[in-house]
């Protein structure tokens, strides 16, 4: 994925947290947040790509609309009826030499699909690639141009991230993108609009495989088991565990009914793939989203804002308020060099709270070597 630079915050800041993403290790940046399909990461890890392939019997003539790349359509996961429905596999800061064709190549083995987040910069430097995610049938959305916090950006500078994207993935792919997940699922008023004077839906995700976190297989496995109609999941290409991962996701899909998709850029959520018919038997219908759509449907909402406190010399709080209608997990994304120090008013696993209801904690963060005051995002998921 590209760079994430990352800027210091006023001392009092709100950010609204949905997902986080990381980014890829060639890059050193992380990202994640989450939201309608978003990620968020700490700058410093680094995600790649994502990929699609797509199994099919029919070849499909054209370049299908929302971002997607013509392919052989995919009608489900070989052995699946669909009637579940469908989800989305989501790969970001792609494409990568070593992980990307590993990926497309599961992925038609298993007759599925996917969307991949490219930055910009890694398109335009790996042209074959972006070929290689067309050809498999994938969908392609837009990640910014070299992984910024756009939200520290004005709105010029925004603006040349995005345009240049959809630039670089027109030329090297030959579609243009039509959803955007911006890096670290941070997003405000200045990025929403200029996505959509773009003609970019901006998307988080529904959940986040923590695969920027050095996830294990077997745990990126069991996160993508949470999945349920129209919902995505995050998930980066150059870590090795979750290639490791994918034929086990697919399969455990399959045991399902459930299919892989491709995301709608006008509800922004996931839908069968152009060109994949129509399965034998409906799949549940799922209630109209708001934008954003609510972070896990049929299971209760979940947000969390995160509010700069008290600072001092080498480290500062935030407090984080949860709200939910059930029992909820929020991950925060420390910022490069920045370290937890201390927490309260939640149970604490890591990087990792969990509780339930209403509710607020708070982190103490050291800003490290680099004196980072940036303030950590909190993705929350209902669970």
């Amino acid at each position: 994925m590209g760079r994430c630079g990352r800027s210091a915050s006023p001392t009092t800041r709100t950010a609204t947290a949905r997902t986080a993403c990381p980014r890829s290790p060639s890059v050193g940046t992380k990202e994640c947040t989450m939201t309608d399909s978003f990620a968020r990461l700490d700058p410093n890890q680094g995600s790649r790509r994502p990929l699609r392939a797509v199994l099919g019997a029919t070849a499909v003539a054209a370049v299908l609309a929302g971002g997607l790349a013509a392919a052989p359509a995919a009608t489900a996961i070989t052995g699946s009826t669909c009637s579940a429905g469908y989800v989305g596999l989501t790969f970001d800061d792609g494409p990568t030499a070593s992980t990307s064709n590993q990926i497309i190549s599961t992925l038609r083995q298993y007759g599925a699909t996917a969307t991949v987040f490219p930055t910009g910069q890694n398109a335009q430097n790996n042209a074959s690639l972006m070929q290689a995610y067309k050809n498999a049938g994938l969908q392609i959305g837009n990640h910014s141009w070299d992984h910024p916090h756009l939200v520290q950006q004005s709105q010029s500078q925004v603006q040349s991230q995005l345009s240049r994207t959809q630039q670089a993935i027109q030329q090297t792919a030959g579609v243009t993108p039509t959803v955007f997940r911006p890096p670290y699922g941070e997003t405000n008023g200045t990025v929403s609009s200029v996505a959509s004077s773009l003609g970019l839906r901006v998307v988080t995700w529904d959940v986040d495989s923590n695969d920027w976190n050095n996830a294990s297989s077997g745990a990126i496995r069991q996160a993508a088991t949470r999945l349920t109609n129209g919902q995505t999941i995050l998930m980066h290409d150059w870590p090795a565990a979750t290639v490791q991962a994918l034929p086990g996701i697919l399969q455990d899909l399959r045991s399902r009914n459930l299919c892989t998709g491709h995301i709608s850029s006008s509800t922004g959520r996931v839908v069968a793939p152009a060109g994949a018919g129509t399965p034998t038997t409906p799949p549940p219908a799922t209630p109209s989203p708001t934008t954003p759509p609510p972070a896990n449907p049929g299971t209760g909402t979940c947000s969390a804002a995160a509010t700069k406190g008290q600072e001092w010399g080498d480290r500062f709080n935030v407090t984080y308020n949860v709200s939910a209608s059930g029992g909820w997990s929020v991950t925060v994304y420390p910022s490069n060099g920045q370290s937890i120090q201390s927490a309260w008013g939640a149970t604490r696993n890591g990087n990792t709270f969990t509780g339930s209801g209403n509710a607020s904690f708070g982190v103490t963060y050291y800003k490290g070597s680099n004196n980072v005051s940036w303030t950590p995002t909190g993705v929350c998921s209902p669970r």
